[in-house]
């Protein structure tokens, strides 16, 4: 009994940093590929277009 309380209290510190920086490093791939999607030239074109459609129909 006491060896199951034993285990249940260790801490998995180091996981948790090992999680956070792999989380990281997700986020980060991810903002890397919607800003090469989102600085594409068909998008920034399509969203002059736009910006420039409601500019003028105001």
């Amino acid at each position: 009994m006491r060896r199951v309380v034993r285990l249940r209290g260790r801490s998995d510190a180091g996981m948790t940093t090992a999680e956070y920086a792999v989380g990281t490093l997700g986020a980060c791939a991810l903002a890397a590929g919607l800003y090469k999607v989102v600085t594409s030239e068909a998008i920034t074109g399509a969203l002059t277009d736009m910006l420039v459609r409601a500019l003028h129909a105001a």
